[in-house]
């Protein structure tokens, strides 16, 4: 899942690849189309691309393509990330921040900015633009497209934007002392801490302007997404003026009937669609339809002003990621992007010209979290989770799991940075000296008795189903049980958002899947980032001060520097153990057009509103 979403710095063209965020299955690749010369129309010729899929248009870098003037199409396509059910219109808090959850809400609220299929940040100008209008102090001035507005009909404005910092300032808080927490539930609090005082513009105008602190490494995309101000305004009775005003006094107290609805209010139940009174889209697609434990359907948002979405319906199916082949081949899924095993690309091979299969690295690593939590048995004890680290079989389960997909594959030795990057093995020779590339049973087992602890129970959690996962710890528990330890096969459908957060886990199986920020590790491994993205409850002063230095600064040796300090720091003190980058593929019916593969945590969902039936 985006237990999912958070990032990793643009894949080959950045020196850091860092993470927001948590995910199951990991988004595919990117893609270089090729081709011959662009219509002017995206409804007219179609061509071919590198990876033998269609385009309406040629790319013309790794954004999204200039479709030119179309019109949308009648019809519908199909489109799967998993079987969980849409929990929220609310994608920003750690309860629904996931991939399953944003392939629906992204389509429907619009950023400043996106990710193209290696990472690289694009302005989305249908939206709004923003220009850094200083370096002393930082200030960057965001002007919103004078079109844009909600499918209610009302304009979006700077009091969208002015919420948002209310929402991510960890100053507003609820209780006293050590028991103070932030009083809205979101994500993120980087907006809030990075921006001391409310962005500044008219309430009701296109612009505004935010003063930063201190340099941020990730200015360009500190505003991802904003909700409603005039929705939370009506639904918790506050009124606008009301609440803006308690938001730029911080003032928690008034704000409590705001925050109350921000963070329960557009929560759902299967198949109660939130109207557009409260759940407004100022994206490409709104709310249609939805069907409890089948699909959400997406149609044309009649409000949007921009290039019109290529296709009339997108469905969204909550579908078992072991039916995604089998419903592609009927037609019951037009876009598919399973989990990559060895079965599954035979399987998809097997079904010929009926559908194209792009397959490329992506910005998805697989990895083991210790659980730092008082109860665990490696909260206190460096020695078992060494042994645990030495009797773990990385290589075994990349060349028996991943190199039938991925020849190239290797053992990944980092978290910040991939091993298809230019800068990663000056990186891992800095910060790892290999102890954990092969197993040591004999140094392993010796740790376990000189811990003086029995029944070493090491329940491996992770979202199940998912047989790869199952498979890994099916080659673990072989290997580990040998060393003293007794693991225990630990996946359950609510992993993630029920489990995990309970603590009731010792090892954590699954992937951060990324995107083209830089700081975003930061809140997964940062003592601050504890209930939120920091599920292990780890805490480090050197890896603190290694991310609030990297942070903090817009120098890319700065971070370079930095992201060897926290590799080298997180080896040591053994938050985890990193296994391998995901292979991706996405396949997909070969009449539809314009679908990318992208290596990034968007999946191949991410130009959704391009994707177009063609003959």
């Amino acid at each position: 899942m985006k237990y999912t979403k958070l990032s990793a710095a643009a894949a080959l063209l950045a020196s850091s690849a860092l993470v927001l965020s948590a995910c199951a299955p990991g988004g595919p690749a990117e893609n270089e189309e090729s081709g011959t010369a662009a219509p002017e129309g995206g409804n007219g010729e179609v061509m071919t691309g590198e990876a033998g899929n269609k385009l309406t248009v040629e790319p013309t870098d790794t954004g999204k393509a200039d479709l030119g003037e179309i019109e949308t199409q009648e019809g519908s396509i199909s489109y799967s990330v998993g079987e969980d059910e849409f929990i929220s219109y609310n994608s920003m808090t750690p309860e629904t921040y996931s991939t399953y959850n944003s392939a629906i809400t992204e389509r429907m609220i619009s950023t400043f900015a996106y990710f193209g299929t290696d990472g690289e940040i694009y302005q989305n100008e249908e939206y709004g633009t923003y220009e850094k209008i200083s370096d002393d102090p930082l200030q960057v001035k965001y002007t919103i497209n004078e079109e844009a507005v909600w499918s209610d009909g009302t304009p979006v404005t700077a009091a969208d934007y002015i919420l948002k910092w209310g929402v991510e300032n960890p100053r507003i808080t609820s209780g006293e002392g050590e028991e103070a927490t932030p009083l809205f539930n979101s994500i993120a609090h980087e907006f809030g801490l990075r921006v001391p005082d409310a962005p500044e513009g008219d309430v009701d105008g296109k612009e505004f302007t935010i003063t930063f602190e201190e340099p941020y490494a990730d200015w360009p995309i500190l505003l991802d997404t904003a909700q409603p101000a005039h929705v939370v305004a009506e639904q918790s009775g506050m009124g606008m003026e009301a609440m803006i005003e308690a938001v730029k006094n911080e003032d928690a107290e008034a704000l409590a009937p705001a925050a109350e609805f921000w963070n329960t209010g557009w929560n759902t139940s299967p198949g109660e669609l939130p109207s557009e009174e409260i759940a407004p889209s100022n994206g490409p697609y709104k709310f249609k339809s939805w069907e409890p434990g089948q699909s959400i359907t997406l149609e044309a948002n009649d409000q949007w002003w921009g290039t019109p979405p290529a296709t009339q319906e997108l469905v969204i199916r909550f579908a078992a990621a072991d039916t995604h082949v089998q419903a592609l081949q009927n037609g019951d899924l037009n876009v598919i992007e399973p989990q990559a095993t060895v079965d599954t690309l035979e399987q998809l091979e097997g079904l010929g010209d009926q559908i194209v299969i792009q397959q490329d690295a992506s910005l998805t690593w697989e990895h083991l979290d210790f659980n730092f939590m008082e109860e665990s048995i490696f909260s206190d004890s460096p020695e078992l989770r060494e042994a645990f680290a030495l009797c773990v079989p990385r290589q075994n389960i990349v060349d028996n799991l991943i190199k039938p997909l991925d020849p190239e594959a290797v053992v990944m030795n980092a978290r910040e940075v991939f091993p298809f990057q230019e800068s990663y093995q000056e990186v891992v020779d800095a910060a790892y000296d290999g102890q954990y590339d092969e197993v040591d049973m004999e140094r392993a087992t010796q740790l376990v008795e000189e811990s003086g602890k029995t029944n070493l129970d090491v329940r491996i959690g992770y979202s199940a189903p998912n047989p790869r996962r199952a498979e890994t710890v099916a080659m673990i528990k072989s290997s580990c049980d040998e060393a003293g330890f007794n693991v225990i096969d630990a996946g359950h459908a609510d992993f993630f958002g029920v489990v995990q957060p309970q603590g009731d886990w010792e090892v954590a199986l699954f992937a951060w899947a990324g995107s083209g920020q830089i700081a975003s590790g930061r809140n997964i491994y940062h003592t601050a980032g504890i209930g939120n993205q920091n599920y292990s409850e780890y805490s480090n002063e050197t890896v603190d001060a290694a991310w609030d230095t990297l942070a903090s600064s817009v120098d890319p040796e700065v971070h370079a520097e930095q992201v060897k300090i926290i590799e080298r720091e997180l080896w040591e003190s053994l938050h985890g153990i990193p296994l391998y980058a995901h292979p991706g593929i996405v396949a997909h019916s070969a009449d539809i057009a314009n679908v990318r593969n992208t290596a990034t945590q968007s999946g191949a969902v991410w130009n959704a509103e391009q994707w177009a039936r063609v003959e």
